[in-house]
């Protein structure tokens, strides 16, 4: 559980992070089809937040090598 709690908290950092840092990159988080599950009741588990998480990492990443340097 402590492992779930770690990751909901980084998860919660950088949406908060590119909230604040970045409006133009978080309008479009909706739009990330990891956040759309495809069936009516999806099986959450780490590995499901981590690959989220690390999918905030890559695209904020990507935004700020494309946009800002």
């Amino acid at each position: 559980m402590k492992k779930m709690h770690k990751l909901l908290k980084e998860i919660n950092e950088i949406t908060l992070k590119m909230e604040e840092q970045y409006p133009e990159l978080y309008e479009h988080l909706d739009e990330n089809p990891l956040t759309i599950p495809i069936n009516p009741h999806p099986h959450l588990d780490t590995n499901v937040f981590s690959d989220y998480l690390e999918s905030l990492k890559t695209l904020l990443q990507n935004h700020i090598d494309k946009h800002l340097k």
